[in-house]
């Protein structure tokens, strides 16, 4: 499939889905009275699928791997929030895995993305 848009790129669409997730989750009970870090989770991950869409917007193939390396370390800012989520018991531990998956799953088509991208071309 050519990619002609951002919304064709598969890791747009799972960061995107990594973004509902943690809305979801993080409008229930305590965790949606911690506003520091509901705020802060929140924004980690649509960071994660704004960089990726900015990038693709990008004028090379360099800059759009700079913005995938800010996306992904989004998404592993967002692995570590959910530390602090589970630890406060803002959410189970099915809750837990479940997002930490997602944002695994992010995490891989963006380095195999970087990896297309940095690929020679004859």
């Amino acid at each position: 499939m050519k990619i002609e848009k951002f919304e064709d790129i598969d890791a747009w669409r799972e960061a995107r889905k990594l973004v509902n997730m943690i809305y979801d989750v993080s409008n229930n009970g305590n965790f949606s009275n911690d506003y520091g870090l509901r705020d802060q989770i929140r924004r980690a991950s649509i960071s994660a699928m704004s960089n990726i869409s900015e990038g693709f917007d990008r004028e090379t193939n360099k800059e759009f791997i700079q913005f995938l390396i800010i996306a992904r370390a989004s998404v592993s800012e967002v692995k570590s929030h959910m530390y602090v989520a589970l630890d406060r018991k803002y959410l189970s531990i099915e809750e837990f895995d479940s997002i930490y998956n997602q944002a695994n799953t992010v995490i891989n088509l963006i380095n195999g993305f970087i990896r297309y991208l940095r690929k020679p071309r004859t």
